[in-house]
């Protein structure tokens, strides 16, 4: 009897051990079964605490009052799955007449209080069913990536509360914009989402008007690089031009025949055959702001020469497959004409934490009011969090992995081979130098003028 009890002191340490420095491994060996149970037996007085029930039938009432029986409890959403994940549980449930899936969202604090987990949030499957996604620990203290399958232009950038996975579809969300203050985790998020990129076949383009710090160290994987606003400009106008030639190829490609079947008709580069696809591009601006500013009559004009071109990009690149992701600190109506029309088309959103309400808003204003509060409520102190959602009104707090420079300059290099030489970009393909025998090659920005 005492070497049992040692045991149960023994297991109930290491759990608590396990729960304080490893919640991950603590749900996957404890947590769940007690959750489970939990979950079942405290199921049907936490939908009724939650006014999550419907009144009983009719018929049932007056079946109990004719048989003088006690009134029959109040019915409550069925449960049709219930499955453990890796970082909670997930309840579908099916629906009462007369529910919706707003009382559900609107009771998610007391659902979570109800069962004793980290944190709830709801979504709908379809029409009188939902799906309560409960965590069991906070995900976004310590991310931890899990494994998924890579697709073609589909890339994960990190994880949601919920506990799935964050993705950059860029087939899906051509355009997107991310905001931050400083140190607030943009450049990591940045520097992830290249980390990603360069494993696939996709062409990458850099606009850092920060004299290259941030995208520079990754330049071997870059098929173009400016540094300044006058290359920046030129390598704009390059763009412009290879989309233009894009679209010619597609018009060649087109397949318009009367015998030809509507799915085999091309409209962009992804209904082209492999053989003959242009390489997709993803042009990365680092801070907008210093493309949008100027002080004087010609860099006035170069200004409204790169706006122009964003906005170009931005309603006419998709198809040819090229793809913006514009980060900023602040992207507001302040920084002049045609930017709140580059924003309309940067339909993915993420904003870090943000200085004012102000910055938030101009991520999210059209999106969501909620997502505007939760972004202005990340603090100082959880860098990499942020906010992402898009123009459908959805949203979801997210972080990304911790990411150091030298593993994404590591990982660029691995995949250095993978750069595609685009003629239309080749004036501003990094040149390479070597300084030093202990320093090895660095990049130098092409010039637009050599």
């Amino acid at each position: 009897m005492r070497a049992l009890g040692l045991v149960v002191l023994v297991v109930a340490v290491g759990a608590g051990l396990l729960r304080w420095r490893r919640p991950a491994w603590y749900w996957l060996t404890f947590g769940a079964l007690v959750a489970v149970v939990r979950v079942a037996h405290r199921y049907p007085g936490v939908m009724e605490g939650c006014g999550l029930c419907v009144p009983p039938a009719r018929w049932r009432v007056t079946l109990a009052k004719l048989r003088k029986q006690q009134t029959p409890r109040p019915r409550v959403p069925k449960i049709l799955r219930t499955r453990v994940t890796r970082t909670g549980l997930v309840l579908r449930l099916r629906l009462c007449p007369g529910q919706d899936v707003v009382g559900f969202a609107q009771a998610a604090d007391r659902l979570r209080h109800g069962f004793g987990m980290y944190g709830v949030t709801v979504r709908e499957v379809r029409a009188g069913v939902v799906e309560l996604r409960m965590t069991a620990y906070d995900v976004l203290k310590r991310v931890q990536m899990p494994w998924v399958r890579r697709e073609p232009m589909r890339v994960p950038v990190g994880l949601r509360e919920d506990g799935m996975v964050q993705f950059r579809d860029y087939r899906t969300v051509p355009h997107a914009l991310t905001i931050g203050a400083t140190k607030s985790g943009k450049s990591v998020y940045q520097r992830h989402l290249v980390a990603e990129l360069a494993a696939q076949d996709v062409a990458l383009v850099g606009i850092d008007c920060k004299q290259g710090v941030e995208l520079f160290p990754l330049a071997r994987r870059f098929s173009a690089l400016a540094d300044n606003p006058n290359d920046a400009a030129e390598l704009l106008d390059a763009l412009l031009r290879r989309m233009e030639a894009v679209y010619q190829v597609i018009r060649a490609e087109q397949r318009v025949a009367t015998d030809v079947p509507d799915a085999e008709i091309a409209a962009d580069i992804w209904d082209l055959p492999a053989d003959r696809r242009p390489t997709p591009v993803v042009v990365l601006v680092d801070e907008v702001a210093e493309l949008a500013l100027f002080a004087g009559k010609d860099e006035e004009k170069r200004r409204d020469r790169i706006v122009t071109a964003l906005v170009r990009l931005s309603q006419l690149g998709r198809a040819a497959g090229i793809y913006l992701e514009v980060c900023g600190q602040r992207f507001g109506s302040e920084l002049g004409k045609g930017i709140t029309m580059l924003r309309a088309q940067l339909t993915g959103r993420t904003a870090h934490r943000v200085n004012d309400e102000a910055s938030a808003k101009m991520a999210f204003e059209d999106i969501s009011a909620d997502a505007v509060l939760a972004a202005v409520q990340i603090s100082t102190e959880t860098p990499g969090l942020a906010v992402a959602g898009d123009s459908s009104g959805g949203w979801a707090r997210i972080r990304a992995p911790r990411v150091s420079l030298r593993h994404a300059v590591n990982v660029c290099n691995k995949h250095a081979h993978r750069t595609p030489q685009i003629p239309e970009l080749a004036l501003f393909r990094p040149a390479f130098e070597v300084v030093g025998s202990q320093q090895g090659p660095l990049p130098q920005a092409a010039s637009s003028t050599a």
